[in-house]
C-alpha cells in the first residue's frame, strides 16, 4: 500500500488532528494550506517529523501543486482544504465561492491534467463534505441519495465541490469518494465554532452567546473518530462511493452549553442573541451504510468528549492565545 498522502487543510482544525494521528501510524503525510486565521501554526502539531512535510500554498496555485505530485509518489489525497464558518460565509459569500469552488475545481483539473501527459498515477481522492448539504431536516436522517438543499453560502460551497467531484469522476475517470462528515469537535479547533466558545466564556466567566431559543439540534462526533473513520477509507479505497459518517448523538445547542457548564462546574448565564439567517434547525445523518461496511461505531461517547475538549483547552494555554490574536469573540455573520 502506498502510505504517501497529500492532506490539503492539514492545518485546520480537523487537518491538524488528521496530520497528528496518520504521522504516527507510519503514514507520510504532505500537508498543503495557504495559511488563514484560524489555522494552527506548526510549533503546535504533534507530528512524527520524519513522516511530515509543510507546503504554504493555495491549491489553486497549479506551479506549486504540480511540483509536489511530480517530487512525491502520492497513492491518496484528502481533501480536507476549506472556509468552514458558516457566519463567515454570510458575512463574504463570495471568499467562499472563490475559496472552495474554484479552488478545488483548479485542484482537481491540475490532478486530471498530470494523470493525463502520465507525469503522476490516479491518486486515490477522498473528498471531505458536510451533513450541511442537506439543509435543515425536520424528524428524518439524511441518506446518501437524499437531494441536496444547503441553506447558507458555506453549504452551497460544500454541495457544489460534491458536484464537481462528481462531475471529474464521471468525465475524466478520476478516483474519488466522497465522504460527510457531521459536526466534530476536540482539540485545536479555532475559538469561534460553538463548543469552544462555550468553553472559553466559562473559563472567563461569561455569558455564553446562544443564537435564537438554542432548540437547534446538531449531531455531534469527536474529531478522533473522524480521524479513524477516514483511514478505514484510506485502507478501503472504492472510487465514486459515498459516506455519510456520523454518531448518532443529536443535541440542541443549548442542552451542549449546559453539558458543559456542568462538566466545568460553572454558573455562568446564557446569552440569548439574534439568531443566524437562514439558521438550520437540524441536522442528522444516516451512517448505517458506512458502520455496516466497516464495522464502526465511534469510540468517544458525548461526555467523555467533552470532558476531553475541555481538558484540551484547559492545558493548552499558548495555542489559545494565539487565538485570541485573531479572534476576539466579536459576532460574526450578523445581517
Amino acid at each position: 500500500m502506498n502510505k504517501n498522502i497529500i492532506i490539503t487543510g492539514g492545518s485546520g482544525f480537523i487537518g491538524t488532528n488528521l496530520v497528528n494521528y496518520l504521522t504516527k501510524k507510519n503514514y507520510k503525510i504532505f500537508n498543503i494550506d495557504k495559511i488563514s486565521y484560524c489555522s494552527t501554526s506548526e510549533n503546535f502539531k504533534i507530528v512524527n517529523k520524519k513522516n511530515y512535510f509543510f507546503y504554504k500554498t493555495n491549491i489553486s496555485n497549479s506551479d506549486k501543486v504540480n511540483f509536489i505530485f511530480k517530487k512525491n509518489n502520492i497513492g491518496t489525497v484528502i481533501h480536507l482544504a476549506s472556509e468552514s464558518h458558516v457566519d463567515r460565509s454570510i458575512d463574504s459569500p463570495f471568499n467562499f465561492i472563490k475559496e472552495n469552488i474554484l479552488s478545488t475545481t483548479s485542484f482537481y483539473e491540475n490532478i486530471n491534467l498530470l494523470v493525463k501527459k502520465k507525469i503522476i498515477s490516479m491518486p486515490n481522492i477522498i473528498h471531505v463534505s458536510t451533513d450541511e448539504v442537506f439543509g435543515s431536516l425536520t424528524k428524518k436522517d439524511a441518506h446518501e441519495k437524499m437531494s441536496f438543499l444547503p441553506n447558507s453560502p458555506y453549504a452551497a460551497s460544500k454541495a457544489s465541490t460534491e458536484h464537481i467531484a462528481r462531475s471529474f469522476v464521471k468525465t475524466f475517470g478520476m478516483k474519488i469518494s466522497v465522504i460527510r462528515l457531521c459536526n466534530n469537535y476536540g482539540p485545536y479547533q479555532f475559538t469561534e465554532k460553538f463548543i469552544p466558545t462555550c468553553i472559553i466564556n466559562a473559563i472567563k466567566n461569561t455569558p455564553i452567546p446562544i443564537y435564537g431559543n438554542g432548540q437547534n439540534i446538531r449531531e455531534w462526533m469527536h474529531v478522533s473518530d473522524s480521524c479513524k473513520a477516514i483511514e478505514l477509507i484510506i485502507k478501503n479505497f472504492k472510487t465514486n462511493i459515498e459516506y455519510n459518517i456520523g454518531s448518532s448523538v443529536k443535541i440542541s445547542n443549548i442542552n451542549i452549553a449546559k453539558i458543559i457548564l456542568k462538566t466545568m462546574k460553572k454558573k455562568i448565564k446564557l446569552s440569548y442573541i439574534s439568531d443566524r439567517p437562514a439558521h438550520d434547525k437540524r441536522y442528522s445523518l444516516n451512517s448505517k451504510k458506512f458502520k455496516k461496511k466497516f464495522n464502526w461505531k465511534p469510540t468517544f461517547n458525548l461526555q467523555r468528549g467533552i470532558e476531553d475538549t475541555i481538558n484540551w483547552y484547559l492545558t493548552n494555554d499558548k495555542w489559545l492565545k494565539r487565538s485570541y490574536l485573531k479572534y476576539k469573540g466579536q459576532r460574526l455573520g450578523k445581517i
